[in-house]
């Protein structure tokens, strides 16, 4: 290959160069909208394919294969999925407030459900779509420019008469930028829009006189009034929303909380997973105000059911949801579109500046048309009653000439050269003839009908109206006031036809509060079983059956209802229970596995030490591992939040063989797994940070290693079995901590 053709380039700028094309192609062709339409590409030509497909609003739906076929062929060629998941957004109200496609079949629902097939589906062009979308199309009002591959022409931008990029909600991503801009209402859209036309010195706030705040389909209520002034100045901010929810009394006396609108965020699989917040709120105990939960909604509206206990406080739970699920949501606004070219956040006044202007530009290229063609219209409207004036003379040259061109020759320029005249006189009239080139052919072309009085008395009638035409279409052009006055007579038109009224309230609400019940704190106590089943009973319960709870259950100790459990295991874990996550009944009660309220887990760690955490606050802790560590905690330290924390260090292959609060223990007895006993006062071991590995107890043999921890409390005699001999421990040589002990011979 010749050398000369291989262009060097360093490898940084090309790789530079080539991403920021692509990010451009992106920002610009593909994710985000104009804000002239308010449309993105995969819309805009979507929208404009149906149009060249005939399918108008009173026109029999279209398959929307076809119609994702078509576009894709023509003018986006970048996958089918992308243009029907965009006319399938289009079709559904219950994201967009004004739909500009009339789907027929399965399009979706607000819970989510993906819309049926392209294949199964039809749709059609709305009324709006088509009045004030695409109406004037036909008219030079926009440029075209050529699709992917040239073969075909398709508009820059669509006409479209409304402010559609504030109507419409638009989101989308982009490289390096999203757009997220919220639907408003129609009717108060165009009022701002007429407003700003009237003045264009307003202010973002005088604006939002007429323009209060978004305007979601799902309703709801804004909560952030006084924030959005800010936002629409700047075209960034946040928008606080909550559902509406109303209160129903049953006979039973209890209370039904109903939402009958939900925040524009919790559309689509949003509902099912407010569902199981508000389930997994009844199982955490977060709340015990929930009889049943049921989702009620139809086609004809939003209606989640929450049943309440008859002492519940409705608004204090409502508070409760708007704190702990999607009830209360964000949405974030970043009113981000395509405006000369590039992209720019724009706030409210920018965004309606930018549409007028745009209707300016199309208004006056629609009027300068129709100004054209009114012209002609009269040039050859003048043509006729002039010569219907002197049709006798325009039929003897049409006779006496020998083909169309000399006839027209003698009409443009007076030429009668070759034509037979039945007169000299007719000869002279003929030559001072001067008709235009256009009223020339339409005389030849003239049918003789058109030579009845009452046709000539309707072409006089016709000149007039074309006249009144040209004057009125003159007037528009030569007058802004007169060109603003007829965008605001069409903003209007629009207006009556398609506004609604507000969905959304807007208001400063209160941050949502809620007040947790108080609980009456009461002695309980805990009990549980030698298969890890645990409960608590109250304390009168446990005296009845106090000698059956103690032979049953391996653990039993009292605690208060609002303390917590804590669990020491030999992987030197301690796990930390409330007592209100532990099931509360009656003595007969199986309980529940502690597996199942906590983070221990049986099958991998063992349970060394049970007890309630208020016991050990106030006392020192001893722990002991196999390999004969041993150290004092202080049992504040075990006051902690964390469901699982380390609560000691251990050595490599090392475990917790014993955990014990010190009450009134004096003396610590160590027993290994080879037999030997050693015995020596608590006082000799040091107390240490919960984070520290301690020190050594005792001596072991290489293979030893300790196996069971014992207490001696003082004036108290001690004994224990071991391998069928008995051991008073309170007779063993006392000894020092790290001595050998003495082995107990069988």
């Amino acid at each position: 290959m010749d050398d000369n053709r291989i262009i060097k380039t360093e490898y940084a700028q090309e790789m530079q160069k080539s991403f920021i094309d692509y990010a451009m192609s992106v920002i610009i062709a593909r994710a985000l909208p104009d804000v002239r339409d308010g449309l993105k590409p995969v819309q805009r030509r979507t929208l404009y394919d149906m149009y060249e497909l005939g399918i108008r609003y009173d026109r029999p739906y279209r398959k929307s294969a076809r119609i994702v076929g078509d576009t894709m062929g023509k003018y986006h060629p970048h996958g089918d999925s992308s243009i029907y998941d965009s006319l399938v957004v289009m079709s559904q109200d219950f994201k967009k407030g004004m739909p500009l496609i009339d789907g027929h079949g399965n399009f979706g629902n607000i819970e989510g459900d993906g819309a049926a097939a392209m294949r199964y589906t039809e749709a059609r062009l709305q009324k709006v779509t088509q009045e004030a979308f695409l109406g004037d199309l036909d008219k030079d009002v926009v440029d075209f420019v050529p699709n992917f591959d040239e073969t075909e022409k398709e508009p820059s931008v669509l006409p479209v008469k409304i402010p559609h990029f504030l109507v419409n909600c638009s989101e989308g991503i982009a490289v390096g930028m999203a757009t997220s801009t919220p639907p408003h209402n129609l009717a108060e859209v165009i009022d701002a829009t007429k407003a700003y036309m009237r003045n264009n010195d307003i202010s973002t706030g005088e604006l939002m006189r007429y323009l209060k705040g978004p305007d979601f389909p799902t309703g709801g209520i804004v909560t952030n009034k006084d924030e959005l002034l800010e936002i629409y100045e700047t075209g960034t901010g946040k928008i606080k929303i909550r559902g509406r929810v109303e209160y129903e009394k049953q006979k039973s006396g209890k209370t039904t909380v109903v939402i009958t609108q939900i925040p524009y965020t919790m559309i689509g699989l949003g509902i099912s997973k407010f569902l199981s917040d508000v389930a997994a709120l009844a199982e955490t105990k977060k709340t015990q105000d929930i009889v049943d939960i049921s989702n009620q909604s139809s086609k004809e509206g939003i209606r989640i059911v929450i049943e309440l206990k008859k002492d519940a406080d409705p608004e204090n739970f409502v508070n409760l949801l708007y704190k702990k699920t999607r009830l209360e949501d964000t949405f974030g606004v970043n009113m981000l579109a395509i405006a000369g070219g590039r992209p720019e956040t724009m706030g409210l006044k920018a965004i309606l500046k930018a549409h007028v202007d745009f209707q300016y530009e199309i208004a006056t290229r629609k009027y300068t048309n129709l100004l054209a063609k009114e012209r002609d219209r009269k040039e050859v409207q003048e043509g006729l009653i002039k010569a219907c004036n002197v049709i006798d003379l325009i039929i003897e040259i049409l006779r006496g000439s020998k083909d169309r061109a000399m006839a027209k020759a003698c009409l443009v320029e007076g030429k009668t050269t070759g034509i037979k005249f039945r007169s000299r006189e007719s000869k002279v009239m003929a030559a001072q003839l001067q008709f235009t080139a256009r009223q020339a052919d339409a005389i030849l072309e003239m049918r003789l009908y058109k030579l009845i009085g009452l046709e000539i008395e309707a072409l006089i009638s016709e000149h007039e109206e074309t006249m009144a035409n040209i004057y009125r279409y003159e007037d528009i052009l030569e007058r802004r006031d007169s060109m603003a006055q007829v965008i605001i007579n069409e903003l209007e038109g629009y207006k009556k036809e398609y506004g609604r009224a507000r969905r959304t309230s807007i208001e400063n609400a209160e941050e949502a509060v809620y007040r947790e019940k108080e609980v009456e704190e009461m002695e309980v106590v805990f009990l549980m079983d030698r298969f890890g089943y645990a409960k608590v009973i109250d304390a009168a319960t446990y005296e009845r059956n106090k000698e059956a709870a103690d032979s049953e259950n391996k653990y039993v100790f009292t605690c208060r209802n609002t303390g917590k459990v804590c669990l020491f295991t030999d992987t030197g874990q301690l796990h930390t229970i409330k007592v209100s996550d532990i099931p509360y009944g009656r003595f007969r009660d199986k309980g529940t596995p502690i597996d199942n309220i906590s983070n221990y887990n049986s099958e991998k760690e063992s349970i060394v030490y049970l007890t309630s955490q208020s016991q050990l606050n106030l006392r020192q802790v001893i722990f002991v591992t196999a390999q004969s560590m041993m150290k004092l905690v202080d049992g504040g330290e075990f006051d902690v939040s964390k469901r699982t924390v380390a609560a000691t260090k251990l050595g490599e292959g090392d475990k917790v063989v014993n955990v014990m609060s010190l009450i009134d223990q004096r003396s610590i007895v160590l027993q290994t797994r080879e037999g030997y006993f050693l015995r020596f006062p608590i006082e000799e071991i040091p107390e240490k940070k919960k984070g520290a590995v301690g020190v050594r107890g005792m001596k072991l043999g290489s293979k030893d290693q300790v196996e069971q921890v014992y207490y001696i409390r003082n004036g108290v005699e001690t004994s224990i079995v071991y391998k069928e001999k008995t051991v008073l421990l309170n007779h063993l040589k006392p000894g020092r901590r790290d001595g050998k002990g003495t082995k107990i011979k069988v």
